[in-house]
């Protein structure tokens, strides 16, 4: 009896109502006392990629990979105000044989806090609006070297982040929703005392430019709400910064845009409402100073009450 007793409260606990795993870019609010996690692996990979505006290949780098083991929590703190926090384990390596033989890079990327409040809601007799704002903060979480492009694993910079978020979801399950950010980036420092960016850099500081992030999103819920299907949009665009040089390698200095289009979708599994299931793609169709990036991932979300 016992141990039935401690199982009903254990169901008891994990069987929340708002059932949906969040991020700082959608819509979505856990309840007071509610936390979802999110456990995420990803894929990427290219062999090409964007040298100013110039698509072209590199034999010393040849395929580049990035595997990505990401961990997030979402947490309820008030009906309309959530925290999230996460952080990254970056790894990255050339196909072989590649012609450099460079070696790659691994490590604990940057730790974000995030919070997210909704300000604004309306019903009306097809469906709802939703506005949501956000403020975020990352800062490099070990001192891993940033001016190593293409291997490094971040910008090795702190940056802050104002995003606005709005939704509209019909009582179809159709939805779709836009959201803007600024970045507001820091400096990194590098292991040189000179480097050049559109001019001579006697110093081992370097700029990372800020920049502009646009999201795009269109949706559907199904089978009762247990199965999320999206289609997305995300473009990043620097306000500042360099382009990469002929036969050089890139810093994080550079001008670094991209227009990215995925596929994302979730399925919570019938016999356990509180776990889902996730499956994701992405692909750089557009880029300056960036690779031409396909991407895969899977990840599992678990969401309980305390």
């Amino acid at each position: 009896m016992k141990t039935l007793k401690l199982l009903v409260i254990a169901l008891a606990i994990l069987a929340t109502n708002n059932l949906a795993a969040q991020t700082p870019t959608d819509a979505i609010l856990m309840g007071p006392k509610e936390i979802c996690m999110a456990f995420t692996y990803q894929y990427g990979a290219w062999d090409q990629y964007w040298e100013g505006t110039r698509l072209r290949k590199n034999e010393n780098v040849a395929t580049l990979n990035q595997q990505m083991g990401a961990f997030m929590a979402a947490i309820g703190v008030h009906k309309k105000v959530n925290l999230l926090v996460g952080v990254p384990y970056v790894k990255t390596h050339s196909s072989e044989p590649n012609g450099g033989k460079m070696a790659g890079a691994k490590g604990f990327q940057d730790i974000s806090f995030n919070v997210k409040a909704q300000v604004y809601e309306r019903t009306f007799e097809k469906g709802a609006l939703t506005v949501l704002a956000n403020a975020g903060y990352s800062t490099p979480s070990t001192n891993y070297l940033s001016d190593y492009r293409p291997y490094s694993i971040g910008f090795g910079a702190s940056e802050f982040n104002l995003r606005l978020i709005g939704q509209y979801k019909w009582n179809s399950g159709l939805y779709v929703r836009g959201a803007t950010a600024h970045l507001w980036r820091g400096q990194t420092e590098a292991e040189r005392d000179y480097y050049y960016a559109n001019g001579s850099y006697y110093t081992a500081l370097m700029d990372v430019p800020n920049a502009w992030e646009f999201n795009l999103v269109a949706g559907k819920w199904f089978l009762d709400n247990k199965l999320k299907v999206e289609a997305s949009y995300v473009g990043i665009k620097s306000v500042s910064g360099d382009d990469i040089r002929i036969y050089n390698a890139g810093q994080p200095t550079n001008k670094v845009q991209f227009d990215q289009i995925g596929m994302n979708t979730q399925f919570f599994l019938p016999p356990i409402p509180w776990m889902s299931v996730l499956a994701f793609f992405s692909h750089n169709v557009n880029g300056r100073n960036a690779g031409k990036f396909t991407r895969f991932g899977i990840g599992t979300t678990i969401q309980f009450g305390f």
